[in-house]
């Protein structure tokens, strides 16, 4: 049984997997429509024996849920409606997760061109490893 972790946005989805240590990227899923992507997901779930999904919410800096974490919350109850019984949305905050991304991949010394790749992957992984390091406390 594993964990996935999300990274919703509006162009791309950063998918990580996890048998509950580490958290790895698994791939940077380019967005078509909301049904195809969930579907995407859903399969994903299945292959995967997911049992748990942690999503990123974007939240305001005050700490309130705005347009961009309406929109996740929406995705979310959407892709609940097809999963099969007894697997688990959460959300966790995701405030700067991308800019702590960003600046791994900075210090790595990566290309403008492959962070853009990867930035989602890499976001949807730190989200993951944030809850698998809050869970295990």
């Amino acid at each position: 049984m594993k964990y996935m972790g999300l990274d919703i946005g509006d162009r791309n989805i950063g998918i990580a997997i996890s048998s509950g240590i580490i958290a790895q990227g698994l791939c940077t899923y380019k967005r078509v429509e909301d049904d195809r992507d969930i579907e995407y997901i859903n399969n994903l779930i299945k292959e995967h024996s997911v049992f748990k999904v942690v999503v990123g919410l974007p939240k305001n800096m005050n700490g309130s849920i705005g347009f961009q974490g309406e929109k996740v919350i929406k995705f979310c109850d959407d892709l609940k409606q097809v999963l099969q019984d007894g697997i688990e949305i959460e959300f966790i905050d995701e405030r700067l997760t991308t800019v702590l991304a960003n600046n791994f991949m900075l210090e790595a010394d990566m290309s403008r061109k492959k962070r853009r790749n990867i930035v989602d992957k890499i976001a949807a992984q730190i989200i993951l490893q944030d809850y698998l390091n809050m869970s295990n406390k």
